[in-house]
């Protein structure tokens, strides 16, 4: 399954992508703020990372930006199951690429997929000393549901308070001034 936007292509990560994959993430200020990725990150990492199985209904999919030269990849954005077997979104962007709206373009992308294959409510989580994800959140509808959890940090090796944050699709997706959901479409692939 695939995924464009106006500006991005979202695709699942193939063996090829290895490189790409371990040169776009393996910096400390993104991993740090992902629960499951270890630091430092190596490209063997990379590797089990593409080599995992994909469940067609929790999509998970590398960020390739299409529109400024050759494609880049820039990040990853896609579903996975939580410890509650609750739906939840997960993203990060290169450092590069960061406060150019990309994770927003993408996880909305990312959230319209979700809706299209049944799934009625979204978690995310963000922690605390990581305000520019939960604007993002904020962004694509998502609220705070007043909890504040413990994640346990790979990278970091704790646990690191996250603030909790919920989206009913079929109520709250894409409340959105830009036009840019207006133009994105799912492919199937």
């Amino acid at each position: 399954m695939f995924a464009r936007t106006p500006r991005l292509l979202l695709r699942p990560g193939w063996p090829e992508d290895t490189d790409a994959l371990h040169h776009a993430i393996n910096d400390e200020a993104i991993v740090r703020n992902l629960a499951s990725v270890p630091w430092p990150y190596s490209r063997e990492d990379a590797e089990e990372f593409l080599s995992q199985s994909q469940d067609i209904q929790i999509p998970r999919w590398l960020i390739y930006r299409r529109t400024i030269g050759m494609p880049c990849l820039i990040g990853t954005c896609g579903l996975d199951w939580n410890q509650d077997d609750e739906v939840e979104l997960g993203y990060w962007i290169g450092r590069d690429h960061w406060g150019l709206g990309y994770a927003t373009e993408a996880s909305r992308a990312v959230l319209e997929t979700a809706k299209a294959l049944g799934h009625r409510e979204i978690v995310a989580s963000h922690f605390i000393d990581n305000p520019a994800s939960g604007k993002v959140l904020a962004k694509l509808g998502f609220r705070q549901t007043g909890r504040t959890l413990s994640r346990f940090s790979e990278a970091r090796g704790a646990s690191v308070r996250a603030v909790e944050l919920r989206l009913t699709l079929e109520n709250e997706l894409c409340k959105d001034s830009n036009a840019e959901s207006d133009d994105m479409r799912a492919l199937a692939a």
